[in-house]
């Protein structure tokens, strides 16, 4: 029984097999339909969400599966003071495999060795967030058609988001990759993206506050919003909330063949006049992420 808690648990070689699964389902739907009928996914999600959440049911369902569980914390036995790992245990027995999210970093890993099924990790505060980085990993494959001899600009909160810190670690094990790094000194990438795989790893990176100087070297731009809930000062979020805002103005500099990634939810951060452009791929982006989960999904429950 295998779990998935981080991105870098998935050899680049698993990853391409799930983004060639992901591939035929989009091709071959009706093929898939049945391939979990009779099992059940639980989604314990103990912080609000939309895509990931309802993504993970859809994935299940055209699977022809069952999904239960629950989308908040009060509603479920947390609420009482019941632990992540008595949870865990206890929702093995009514279900195949569990997907988790918690503002809590590590709440997954624990229920993994607790639980008698497969946990995947749906996010864990500012952690981990290891099936967004495989929807990205597929529309990367999907706008570019390739993992290797790419420049990716990652702008706005590099600090707390945990779609950034993942798609670091995954992207890091391509060959010819560099990253632009593009913040405010308050939302730098955290030491141990910096330290442990962007200088250990001895990758090609830069920092830089300015949007407009990376835009032309860029074959990605993953935009990312200022995470209110992360902030412990509401004043400090204030400040730096529309740090970045991307509009068609600021895409005049860019590749014609730029890709614009967005895990979603924007705030402001993408005007919807950039939402026309060709280029704007983040809706196609959540689309994706419903394909590469039902992938997920069977490799975990060993559907062939």
């Amino acid at each position: 029984m295998r779990s998935l808690i981080d991105i870098l648990e998935l050899s680049t070689q698993e990853i391409d097999e799930l983004v060639a699964v992901a591939e035929d389902i989009i091709a071959n739907p009706v093929k898939y339909s049945e391939k979990c009928h009779g099992k059940k996914l639980a989604t314990l999600f103990f912080e609000p969400s939309t895509r990931t959440r309802l993504s993970f049911e859809a994935a299940m369902y055209e699977l022809g599966g069952n999904v239960l569980g629950f989308s908040e914390a009060s509603s479920s036995s947390a609420s009482k003071g019941e632990s992540v790992a008595d949870t865990a245990r206890i929702v093995s027995g009514y279900a195949d495999i569990i997907a988790m999210r918690h503002p809590k970093e590590g709440a997954p890993l624990v229920a993994s060795m607790y639980a008698d099924v497969p946990i995947i990790n749906a996010g864990d505060g500012g952690h981990n967030h290891p099936t967004q980085t495989l929807t990205d990993l597929l529309t990367i494959h999907r706008e570019k058609g390739r993992f290797d001899n790419l420049t990716i600009g990652l702008c706005g909160d590099l600090k707390f988001g945990r779609t950034v810190h993942s798609l670091i670690g995954a992207m890091s094990r391509y060959s010819n990759i560099k990253f632009v790094l593009i913040s405010p000194n308050e939302l730098k990438v955290p030491d141990y993206i910096r330290n442990d795989i962007l200088i250990k790893k001895g990758m090609d990176f830069e920092e830089t506050a300015s949007l407009e100087d990376a835009m032309p070297k860029l074959d990605i731009l993953y935009m990312t919003r200022i995470q209110r809930e992360r902030f412990f000062n509401e004043a400090e979020y204030l400040r730096l909330k529309d740090s970045y805002i991307l509009d068609t103005d600021k895409l005049r500099t860019a590749k014609k063949d730029m890709c614009i990634l967005h895990p979603l939810p924007r705030v402001n951060e993408i005007s919807t006049a950039v939402d026309d452009d060709p280029r704007a791929a983040y809706f196609r982006q959540a689309r994706n992420g419903k394909y590469i989960r039902m992938a997920l999904i069977m490799k975990l429950l060993e559907v062939k």
